[in-house]
């Protein structure tokens, strides 16, 4: 299966998912019109709603409720975007403007607030303690996951192990909220719910290690954001972390001080040391394990397109180019 024939396969609920984003995104503030639909509009790739209807559907779900929970979601993920490009100064997402270059940091961080209070009054809608409880464990482990990304910019001594918890919590997590939301609405047995924890923690981490890997790709390719943009927030990502502890002796201290200063001007320098070290190939190795760990969790999971549409999400994520 490709990843046209996923989106196919769920056309219908995720055209219902748009349909419910347009009519809870709705306020009488314009400016909150204004920055909401620029970011959910932007193109992204919307793979933790397709998550939830997918995992909803391989678990048997008939119901609803899977399509108020992918919006969520996916207002979830946006509001983390304005607060992260706040964050980062970042002026470019999706190949777009940033809502922050275009309205500021105060607007960005304040629709941000209005998205995961939306988000709360969308779960109250759906009535069920289990997902309120999920989705409130979430969004705060994203959070300490953002403070621990932030403890680690321009730390040049910052760990793969401590890279990869803030993966877990700041990226991996709403993955495998995803996963298991389809679960829990499918009442589905304690032994598959945790199938599809499993499977959306490895997916959210092969995901975002892929992403790391591509902020260092080829100047020319087109990834929807400007290459070097973690260098230039001093993130120590681990192309950066195997560079330097590969490299000869020069190299790790280029990466070093690029890491330490947000040191883009650099770049050249930096991808010669990835590339010479293999820490390219180091970054994509480790994300094909995790995207294998995330297949291999799906063998409780019946036989179902919905099944072999998961199976292709974790391959998509390690193959893509942007």
């Amino acid at each position: 299966m490709e990843i046209d024939e996923v989106h196919k396969l769920i056309k219908s609920d995720m055209d219902a998912v748009n349909d419910t984003i347009r009519r809870r995104l709705f306020s009488e503030v314009v400016l909150i019109n204004q920055i909401s639909h620029h970011i959910i509009n932007s193109g992204g790739k919307r793979l933790r709603p397709v998550l939830v209807l997918l995992s909803a559907r391989a678990m048997g779900y008939g119901g609803r409720h899977h399509i108020d929970l992918a919006a969520i979601v996916e207002f979830i993920h946006t509001a983390t975007l304005l607060h992260d490009d706040v964050v980062d100064s970042s002026e470019l997402r999706r190949g777009q403007e940033t809502a922050n270059a275009l309205w500021g940091n105060e607007a960005s961080v304040l629709v941000g607030d209005f998205l995961y209070s939306r988000s709360f009054q969308m779960m109250v809608d759906v009535g069920n303690m289990r997902v309120m409880d999920i989705l409130a464990e979430t969004t705060n482990t994203i959070a300490e996951g953002e403070v621990l990304q932030l403890l680690n910019c321009h730390d040049a001594d910052t760990t793969e192990e401590r890279y990869v918890k803030v993966i877990r919590y700041k990226t991996a997590k709403l993955f495998e909220a995803a996963a298991r939301l389809g679960a829990v609405i499918a009442d589905s047995e304690p032994e598959l719910e945790e199938t599809m924890v499993k499977y959306g923690m490895h997916l959210g981490t092969a995901f975002q290690l892929v992403d790391d890997m591509l902020d260092y790709s080829d100047p020319d390719q087109d990834i929807g954001k400007n290459v070097g943009d973690d260098l230039a927030e001093g993130k120590p990502t681990l192309p950066l972390i195997y560079a330097m502890r590969h490299g000869t002796p020069e190299q790790a201290d280029t990466v070093r001080h690029a890491i330490e200063n947000g040191a883009v001007e650099e770049i050249g320098r930096i991808r010669e040391a990835i590339e010479t070290t293999g820490a390219i190939a180091y970054t994509a190795d480790s994300a094909r394990k995790e995207a294998e760990l995330a297949k291999a969790a799906l063998a409780r999971v019946p036989d179902s397109p919905y099944k072999d549409a998961l199976v292709t999400l974790a391959e998509f994520s390690v193959n893509r180019t942007y």
